[in-house]
This record gives structure tokens, sequence and C-alpha cells, in this order.
């Protein structure tokens, strides 16, 4: 769009970025800016347009842009192309993704070239790799808390590895996933090295203050994000003579988006990754970037508005490059985090769906979909072109975000439900099997979270240390049942590694000083190899799962009506235990899919009938597609197995 005012100012900043440099080749970033830049104009000026540094401001952000486009690599530039025309890529049941850390899969980056070939071959192509970026031992809150965003910790290896880690990747056609931390730094990074000693520049990248006064007036309406570990959201740092705002942990220090230099740093930082070749960049803890006093200091608009603004930057510099938001908020809130264009995703292309999750164990847990179905209906629906990642488990704990009206609809109370699911899932209630741990548990409201590997959540822990087969064999069921979910539900799947072989909890956090109170360790474990090895052997546990969830991928990348195209319309059944949605293909026209997950222990009958009068199961004989058998119809109904889910061919 052609606007006089922002046009009349991109003049005179590139007439002034030429006089300094005189960078080759800038035909497509020209081209590119012009088309975006009233939408970065109008957004930086909403945000910082009452500073009188703002042209200065502007400058600095279209040099930064300039500069990272000059260095971006040919063939990422080709890439970029490449996306720019199938703008929708990314959507396609192709991809299948898995989350990890470095040093607990391959201990380091030079560990992980070998072991790229279990991932493919269980069918994995999109890869997550927690955080590498330098941190303080003992201080790092997983990676979380960086202390040079352009250096890599010299625990996982070198840029070199790195280098060739990525360039192994592209070769297999594998993408790379990227944390970068925009909500925070480490206390010992250089910016509050430099806040530390004085310098008033520096101090303005934190939210500092002499005194408790306004500190006091943020508290009373900002919640407490670990109020076990981290009570409290400011700290007193003794060097500096001020109190510092630390949403996370003492030694996190959040940073001030209303200083525009801050913006401008990170934007140069995500641009850098994206210029190592990552093809996705995961914006953790976005729901915290704007702080406003008498607020929460969560999901401001103004988080949304520097959201948008680092989208239209990368898109000048690094189209091909999308951003997933890390934000575990409710369903009404998170949906924004995908912009509020008619269309198309205008802050980040791709979301955690954090309430399908929590949603999926709690059917585990009351072994009914009643809650499930009801929480489902109501998540707003997605932009076209964005898309979920749907997963079971993660580095996180497990939090119980689905709303209080939800559980009242299913017929719950919401806070005794709460705390049966964390009784539940630590196995502190009669008949479970689960082994998980409560986590961040707050004293006040009795609210608490939950940890723990998939496997030990799901019973498997429990059933091995006693030998027992039936037990086994459920647990297995389930692990297996949540995987059908998540490859089937429309979105990218994550996986997390260590699941497909059922990895269990990991008590030897407990021995490590710095990560002894924080018990999320317990399912962040070393990937154990010679379990690993077992995934060849039948009959072992390793290998039914492995096993299953290959074969599941396979399926689903065959499957046309999986590609996430808002192609899935959730269908009400005469059965509590039954969670059964459609998927089906607009593009092609293929065969539609019926996805039916039993939670409940015992077989459970699906009414064929209301399905018939929808279209579904036409033909007397019905395939399952990843069992490719075929099931035949008793009594008008299919009996779905305990625990058990299909993907049918209707």
């Amino acid at each position: 769009m052609y606007e006089q005012i922002s046009h009349s100012l991109l003049n005179d900043i590139l007439v002034e970025l030429r006089q300094k440099s005189k960078p080759q080749n800038l035909q497509l970033f020209y081209t590119r800016l012009g088309a975006n830049f009233y939408a970065i104009y109008s957004l930086f000026n909403t945000l910082y347009g009452n500073r009188p540094d703002f042209k200065e401001q502007m400058r600095n952000l279209v040099e930064t842009l300039m500069r990272q486009y000059a260095t971006r690599p040919s063939h990422l530039k080709k890439t970029d192309l490449e996306r720019e025309k199938d703008h929708n890529w990314f959507l396609s049941q192709k991809w299948v993704g898995m989350a990890l850390y470095c040093d607990g899969y391959a201990d380091n980056l030079q560990g992980m070239l070998p072991r790229l070939s279990y991932l493919q071959e269980l069918g994995v192509n999109l890869v997550h790799i927690m955080p590498i970026c330098d941190c303080p031992e003992g201080k790092s809150d997983g990676g979380y808390a960086v202390r040079d965003y352009c250096k890599i910790d010299s625990r996982f290896g070198t840029f070199k590895d790195f280098d060739k880690l990525v360039d192994s990747m592209k070769k297999r056609d594998m993408l790379l996933v990227l944390d970068v931390v925009v909500n925070h730094t480490s206390d010992q990074h250089e910016w509050a090295e430099k806040a530390r000693e004085g310098d008033k520049t520096y101090q303005d990248y934190y939210f500092t203050f002499d005194d408790r006064s306004i500190p006091d007036i943020y508290e009373e309406s900002m919640p407490e994000v670990f109020p076990e570990t981290a009570p409290g959201n400011f700290t007193w740092d003794e060097k500096m003579g001020k109190w510092v705002m630390t949403v996370f942990n003492h030694y996190q220090w959040d940073l001030n988006y209303q200083n525009p230099s801050v913006l401008i740093e990170m934007l140069d930082i995500l641009l850098f990754w994206a210029n190592r070749g990552a093809d996705i960049l995961r914006l953790d803890a976005v729901a915290f970037l704007w702080k406003k006093i008498g607020s929460s200091c969560q999901n401001e608009r103004e988080a949304h508005l520097i959201l948008q603004l680092m989208k239209d930057c990368c898109q000048v510099t690094a189209p091909g490059v999308l951003f997933i938001a890390e934000a575990i908020v409710s369903p009404t809130e998170i949906i924004k985090y995908f912009g509020e264009d008619a269309i198309n995703a205008k802050e980040c292309e791709i979301a955690y769906n954090a309430t399908y999750m929590a949603l999926l164990w709690d059917a585990v847990a009351t072994k009914k979909a009643i809650l499930l179905n009801i929480g489902i209906q109501n998540i707003p629906q997605k932009l076209e072109r964005a898309t979920w990642l749907n997963y079971a488990r993660s580095h996180d704990d497990i939090g119980l975000g689905f709303s209080d009206s939800d559980i009242v609809s299913a017929g719950y109370e919401p806070l005794s439900h709460r705390r049966f699911l964390v009784d539940y899932f630590t196995g502190n209630f009669e008949g479970s099997l689960a082994a998980g741990l409560a986590f961040g548990r707050n004293l006040e409201t009795g609210d608490a979270r939950i940890s723990g590997s998939l496997a030990s959540l799901a019973g498997l822990k429990h059933a091995l240390e006693n030998n027992d087969v039936n037990a086994t064999n459920m647990a297995i069921k389930i692990i297996l049942l949540l995987h059908g979910m998540i490859l089937s539900f429309g979105g990218i799947p994550m996986l997390y590694y260590g699941d497909a072989i059922g990895t269990l909890n990991d008590d030897s956090y407990l021995n490590d000083e710095s990560k002894s109170t924080d018990n999320r360790w317990a399912h962040r474990p070393k990937m154990d190899w010679n379990r690993a090895m077992l995934r060849t052997q039948p009959g072992t546990v390793e290998y039914s799962i492995f096993c299953a969830v290959k074969k599941m991928i396979a399926v689903r990348k065959e499957v046309p009506a999986f590609a996430d195209r808002n192609n899935r319309e959730l269908l009400n059944v005469d059965n509590p235990h039954l969670f059964v949605f459609s998927r089906f293909d607009q593009i092609n026209n293929s065969p539609r899919v019926l996805v039916v997950g039993n939670f409940d222990d015992e077989p459970q009958p699906l009414k064929l009938s209301p399905l018939q009068h929808m279209g579904f199961f036409q033909h007397e004989l019905i395939k399952d597609l990843v069992s490719g058998e075929t099931l035949h119809v008793t009594d008008e109904s299919l009996i779905c197995p305990a625990r058990s889910f299909y993907w049918l061919q209707a």
C-alpha cells in the first residue's frame, strides 16, 4: 500500500543508507520492503510514535533489515522464493515433528548427526532443537535464561558443528525449529551486566526501579508464574541497587519492549538465526511481552502489535521463515496469536494447541470424552493460513487450562475436578496407575500442574515395576491412542523425544542441585539408546510402541485429508466415551476419514445409523487405515476396542 507520509520517510532512510553502504542485489528486498513498509511504519508509530527519536529508530530498524538481507545465504533466498510461491507449504500432512534437547537426545550437536537416521526411520522430518544459546551453568532454566543469543553454549558444541547438522538436515528434507527467548534474558547477559554497572541506556532495556512503590502496584494485578520456586515478580539486585522485574525466575530479567531499541535488538537476533538456517523460530513466552500497570501483564494488545511488527519485518528479509507462538493461554486468547487478519496469519503461523493436549489427558483420566468434545467445540476457528502444533507431551508441565464454564457444562465442579486430575496423574486416586508429579502447587489456591513422561502418566512405569502384563498392554494402548489423536486432528503433530519407545520418568535430576527443585526434569531424560535398540525386537514394549507410531506417521503422510485446511468436523455420537471427528479433502476430493477414539477401559459401540445419514459407511465393509484391516459391522454398530482408535476410510 502506498501512503505518502510513511513512504516519504522510507525514501529519506534509503537515501541515507545508500550513502553509507552500497550492498548489491537488493531488488527483492526493496520490493518486499515497499509492500510491507506501510504496515511496519503504522505498527511502529502506534508503539513508539510519541518518542522524540522515532525517525532515528525507524532508520535503525530498516538498516537492520537491509544488513541481514545482504548477509542472507543465497540458498536460503532461493527457499524464500519457493515458499512464497507455495505459501501454504507448511499445512501439508507430510510434516511430523519431534521436540528434543540436544544434550538429552545425543549429548551434543555433533552427536546428533548419526542420530538423524532414527528420526527418519520413525518418519519425523521437522525437528525442534530446544535452546542451544549460551546460558550460565546452574541458572539456565533449561536454556531459557540466555546469556548470549548469538553464541552456542560450549556444552552443545560450536557453530561448525551446528552448520554441519543444518546441512545434513537440509539434504534429508528435514525442517529445523529453534527457540528465541524473546521475553527475558539471563541476569548475566551483557545488557544486564551493563545495567548493573549503572548504564542508564541498558537499565532501560529492563524494568528497573529504585524502590518498591511501582513494583508493588504491578504486583496488585500480576499473577505468579512459579509460586513455589520464584514467588513474586520482582528481585532486588544488590550491585545495581534497584528492583528488576523477574516474572519467571530471579535470574531472568524481563525485557522492556516499551523501548524500541529492545525490539530492534531482538529482531536482529531473530534474523541472525533465520540466516543460520532455521526454518521455523519458536518465540518463547510471547504472552508476556508487554507490561502494563493494572493488568495481568499477559496477552496485552501491544504484545500482539510487537509480534505483527516482527512478522512484517521478517517477511521483508526472510519470508520463508515461520513463527511459533509459545503462548500457553486460554483458547480465546491463543487464537489471537495467529493475528486478526481475515485469512492470513500476521503474527505467528503456528501455535501450541495446549487446550487439546490438556483435554486429551482429561479424557484419559475420566475415561470419557465429554469435556474433550465440549472444549474442542469452544476453540475458535483458526485462520486459513495458520496451523496448530498438536502434542501429547512437551518439555514443560501439563497445565489444566480449560475453562471453568466448559468443566461445568461437562457436569463437573471446576475446583474439585482439577484436584481430581492432579490426584489421578500423581497416582493418588484409587485405581490410577499414573506416576506423575505435582508441579507449581499454589498452597493458597490448591492449584497445581503436572510433570511426568507420557509413558509414566499413561501407567507404563507402574505396570513394568509390578510386572503386570495386562496393565502394560493397557498403558501401551493409551500411549498409542494419544498419538493417534494428535496425528489425525489437523495441524503439525509434535512428538517428544523418548515417547516413541515408552521412556519413563528419570529421577536423576534430584542429584543435581540446579535442577532438584524443578520436577519437570523428570520428563527431560537422557535418551537411552540401549533401550532404543529394543525397537527392533518383537515382543518388547519399545517394539510395540515404535512400530505402531511409525506406521501411523507413514499412513498420515499418505492421506490428503490430514492436511490442515480447516477440514475437520466434530461429530456428536451417543456414547460419552468416544471422541469422533471427520477429516475431508477439499482440494483433491479424496475419501473422507472418520477418526474414532475410545477412552474407556472397555470396548465401546459406535452407532452407525446417524453417521450413515451423514453419508458415512455406505458400504458393508469398513477399512481401518492404520491396521489395514477390513471391519465388519454388527447390529448396526462398530465396536471400538478399549483405549484404542480407528482411522476409518468412510
